[in-house]
């Protein structure tokens, strides 16, 4: 019996330093058992590598940024579609963008043929940084306290209260560790002239971080977790080395936080868990991390499992994983011709 073939469009094709999920998920839906794939790149800048990497990605579109607008971002996609690309199914891969993708959901299946597998709004709202701490109190999960702040002014309030050291988050990303208020306020100056306001001040945890990468059926079923433990930390704060962990108690926080929430498509939790090993959850990011080609090293390619579900296939979950697995990142140097630059920079096709 023959597979299906299905054409998958993936954004964050940003491989760098801090790199975006893109290529991770690519990779996973390469190697999917169950499929054919034909990838089309979505990409917002002409030096993403994933464009490049043809052996990966089959053609690439340039996309408006999210600041755009919706209207926008439907009628690029629109001009794609009638290109013949029929898009059966896309993976967003930013927390900026989701916002966008989210509102567009029914009308781009609708109207398009474009499926996704993502949070409901009012999920992708409850577990966003400023409103993180009702979630943990709602939902029972220890999180560290954490306020949110639209002015450098408020920060010795905050301060105050909290002590030092804090952590400085911007809205969508980055973090950093101020241990007084001068560093505060540099990093507060900083990351909202990249991200915006409102930036948020969350109490610091000593500990080690791990983290998990799932996805949920939005029925409340935890459909596939690997919990990892990041064993080299980039300056950025990103993972370019861990490990699988034999985790149960990890498992079960996740699967209380599926089970309560009804959570639907993909996400990654970080935790940091201190020498007591007590657990607190520092983050949820509704979509997959660049990490994610681990749960495929791992025993569960839950990217294909996420296209299936999509699909209306039975998908049974999974229960286990291989412990022990590890991902190191690498850096290489990827020879593009000038003429492929100019392309996707002048056309936004490549």
């Amino acid at each position: 019996m023959s597979k299906p073939k299905y054409t998958i469009a993936v954004t964050g094709l940003n491989a760098i330093d801090s790199p975006g999920p893109g290529i991770a998920v690519i990779r996973g839906l390469k190697v999917a058992e169950s499929f054919d794939v034909r990838i089309i790149g979505l990409s917002y800048e002409a030096m993403e590598p994933g464009i490049y990497l043809h052996n990966l990605v089959d053609k690439t579109y340039q996309i408006p940024y999210p600041s755009a607008g919706q209207d926008v971002l439907f009628e690029r996609l629109t001009y794609i579609r009638e290109q013949e690309e029929k898009i059966d199914f896309l993976f967003p891969n930013f927390d900026a963008e989701l916002y966008s993708f989210i509102k567009l959901h029914k009308r781009l299946e609708g109207e398009l043929g474009i499926k996704m597998y993502l949070p409901t709004l009012e999920q992708f709202e409850a577990r966003h940084k400023p409103n993180l701490y009702e979630f943990g109190t709602k939902y029972e999960i220890t999180v560290p306290f954490a306020q949110m702040i639209f002015s450098a002014n408020d920060i010795h309030a905050v301060t105050e209260k909290m002590g030092f050291p804090i952590v400085v988050k911007g809205k969508y990303y980055d973090a950093k560790i101020a241990y007084n208020n001068e560093q505060a306020t540099q990093y507060f100056n900083k990351i909202s002239a990249q991200w915006g306001l409102p930036i948020l001040l969350q109490e610091f945890v000593q500990g080690t971080e791990v983290n998990v990468c799932g996805i949920g059926d939005g029925n409340g079923n935890l459909m596939g977790a690997v919990p990892m433990r990041k064993l080299y930390i980039t300056d950025k704060g990103k993972a370019w080395a861990g490990v699988s962990l034999d985790d149960k108690e990890l498992i079960e926080i996740t699967r209380k936080m599926v089970a309560n929430t009804n959570w639907r498509g993909p996400f990654e939790m970080e935790f940091v868990k201190t020498s007591e090993g007590k657990y607190y959850l520092i983050e949820i990011n509704p979509r997959f991390p660049a990490w994610c080609y681990l749960t495929v090293g791992s025993g569960q390619n839950q990217m294909e499992a996420m296209v299936n579900i999509a699909m209306g296939k039975k998908v049974e979950p999974f229960t286990d994983y291989k412990i022990g697995t590890m991902f190191i990142r690498y850096s290489n140097d990827l020879i593009v011709d000038i003429k492929e630059f100019e392309k996707i920079s002048t056309e936004g096709e490549l």
